[in-house]
């Protein structure tokens, strides 16, 4: 693949919009609406108790509140677990001795360039969260496999909180039956 020509079309806070021709392996030449994101990452924060930290955001694109995962934009280039270690902090009021990469989650690589980290979080200890100001949230601690509840029936429908739940499962354990 190779890229022909780029039109610029827009610039914003966090994104930034153009216009691309590219050379697809097949020869053919297409003209694609790309939005480049800087990337961001996401927690899986389990407690001693084996509770999940979910947070009950409002988000507008998804029309009112949504269930999902600590997570935020990487800034200034920052490496991702910084990323992770910050939003966990400001989010949910956790920082955590142990971490553990769960990968790479591409939110839709049809037209953004988005990578999230996922990642899990153990051994939290509190501190102060802070909050944005554009940041609607209330935090709660739900049991794994509640949360892997929600995920199965549709009540969690946040794309990287469901990749990073799949991820987990092999690390978390779960109650004798």
């Amino acid at each position: 693949m190779s890229i022909e020509k780029v039109t610029h079309v827009y610039t914003g806070r966090v994104i930034e919009v153009n216009v691309e021709q590219v050379r697809l392996p097949n020869d053919h030449l297409a003209t694609l609406e790309i939005i480049h994101h800087p990337g961001g990452a996401a927690i899986l924060a389990l407690d001693a108790a084996n509770r999940v930290c979910l947070v009950r955001q409002f988000r507008h694109a998804a029309g009112g509140y949504i269930w999902e995962l600590p997570a935020g934009k990487i800034d200034h280039n920052e490496p991702p677990l910084q990323t992770a270690q910050r939003e966990l902090a400001e989010e949910a009021g956790r920082t955590a001795r142990e971490w553990r990469s769960l990968g790479e989650f591409l939110p839709s690589p049809g037209f953004l360039t988005e990578v999230v980290y996922l990642f899990l979080a153990r051994e939290l200890s509190e501190v102060a969260s802070q909050l944005e100001a554009s940041e609607v949230l209330e935090t709660h601690w739900l049991p794994f496999e509640q949360v892997m509840q929600m995920a199965q029936s549709g009540e969690l429908r946040d794309g990287k909180s469901l990749a990073a739940l799949l991820r987990a499962a092999a690390y978390v354990q779960s109650p004798a039956r």
